[in-house]
């Protein structure tokens, strides 16, 4: 009965990684008893000195073959016992030998198996260079002919196999990493919301930037949405923390906030039960998240105000500075007390306003490189109205603000920034009234499908 050959454990280091100093084990297998390579070791004349074991069979090649072997030489004359088929990971990405060639090939493709993890030499008879190279191609780092063997040779070859073997597992880990990166932004690209105002009169704008490096998604989040009765709900919050732990629970925060709101939630109902989310869906207790949500009246002249341990908007009315939203009614942050309260504040916006909800990180910049002072609200505020003077609204409002504290600040933030601008200006209705009221040419053609209102804002990067 055929014994099966064993296959040894593989640590997810590297081989090549495990040497001490400049000295290489080498593990020899072939079945001359006279052997290609006699001694312990190779002389460190001839180089790194190089510590040969030697194994006369695949059997007990597995028995000798452990973490410290640092290159593995093998006769491809050796035969494959009975019983040693079986994959080893990393046996997929590995090419298959060409037609004709596989029984010559088997015992490396064998060894190949079992250690993916070495660098691996072939020994070949010298008239055969084409199943040398081939044997290249399936996997060995390099080949020796049997007729040419010294130290310095040797030495030389092994040591290149080594480092060759290091060098393709960190480009074949780079591959993946880059794979699993561009999979990562595909993924936090599409959670970022997009918001539904289709119906609504008013305009948005919005800036995000996550704190995390090579992030595209981080703990602040926001939405907006109208619902059937025309009331447009509009949402901004910060998880504590900037972890991607932090990232997932604001995005549930998010989703839930929408669902609860096309619900019919609104204020402290709707707080409570993401309260309920939060405390259910953090990893700890101590994370909390701040929120500040309005509910903006069909009319678009009033609005609900909640806020849950968040900053104040921002509203600049037509013709006046812009000065923040009252605060002293607000509530705690979610999270942080079990049967809080959170009470609606109704607030007068007027015909001509533009309303701005934001998180902590555009307010926690530095006035300035080097100084310890922050912005604050009141630098926050003062920066938007000398931009509001330049005559900046929207999009280029929020982008002049933006890189106005990143400018201050010296550099990039380290906290997230999310910033979203809603916006009424009765002139802009009234033109868009005159021109759906305007007749327009009789068409034929079916009718397209209509365009959303609003798509979802682009990142904001460095």
């Amino acid at each position: 009965m055929p014994v099966p050959v064993p296959v040894p454990q593989q640590r997810d280091v590297p081989a090549a990684e495990t040497s001490h100093g400049g000295d290489l084990t080498v593990l020899v297998i072939e079945d001359d008893p006279a052997g290609s390579i006699t001694g312990p070791e190779l002389s460190a004349a001839a180089g790194t000195r190089v510590r040969i074991r030697t194994a006369r069979n695949l059997t007990e090649a597995g028995r000798l073959l452990t973490d410290d072997v640092d290159c593995i030489l093998l006769d491809l004359a050796l035969p494959v016992p009975a019983g040693s088929a079986g994959a080893a990971p990393g046996a997929e990405h590995r090419p298959e030998p060409a037609p004709g060639r596989a029984d010559e090939l088997a015992v490396l493709t064998h060894v190949l198996r079992i250690a993916p993890l070495h660098a691996v030499l072939v020994l070949t008879a010298q008239d055969d260079t084409e199943l040398a190279a081939e044997a290249v191609r399936v996997g060995a780092q390099d080949y020796l002919f049997r007729g040419e063997l010294d130290a310095r040779v040797l030495s030389r070859a092994i040591r290149y196999a080594v480092e060759r073997k290091r060098a393709d597992i960190a480009q074949h880990q780079l591959t993946e990493s880059g794979l699993r990166a561009q999979e990562n932004a595909r993924l936090e690209r599409g959670l970022l919301p997009t918001p539904l105002l289709e119906g609504s009169d008013l305009s948005f704008a919005a800036r995000y930037r996550p704190g995390r490096s090579r992030a595209l998604l981080g703990g602040d989040f926001y939405d907006t949405v109208r619902t059937p009765d025309g009331t447009v709900h509009a949402m901004i919050g910060d998880v504590c923390g900037h972890g991607p732990d932090e990232a997932a629970l604001g995005v549930e925060l998010r989703i839930a906030w929408r669902a609860l709101t096309l619900a019919g939630l609104c204020g402290d109902q709707l707080l409570s039960t993401l309260q309920q989310v939060l405390e259910h869906e953090r990893q700890s207790e101590e994370i909390f998240a701040t929120l500040c949500t309005v509910d903006i009246a069909p009319d678009g002249r009033r609005a609900g105000l909640c806020l849950a341990g968040h900053p104040a908007p921002l509203l600049a009315r037509h013709g006046r500075p812009a000065r923040l939203l009252p605060y002293e009614d607000g509530g705690p942050a979610l999270g942080l007390l079990p049967r809080a309260r959170w009470p609606r504040r109704q607030v007068e916006l007027g015909g001509e306003w533009s309303l701005m909800m934001y998180t902590d990180g555009l307010i926690e910049g530095r006035v300035s490189a080097g100084s310890s002072q922050r912005l604050g609200q009141d630098g926050m505020v003062a920066m938007v109205n000398s931009r509001l003077e330049q005559g900046l609204t929207g999009e280029d409002l929020l982008e002049a603000a933006v890189a106005e504290v990143r400018e201050r600040h010296g550099g990039e933030l380290t906290d997230d920034v999310a910033v979203l601008l809603l916006g009424r200006d009765p002139e802009r209705i009234r033109r868009r009234g005159r021109s759906a009221s305007r007749p327009g040419p009789v068409s034929t053609a079916p009718a397209a499908a209509p365009a959303a209102s609003a798509q979802r804002p682009p990142l904001y990067g460095p």
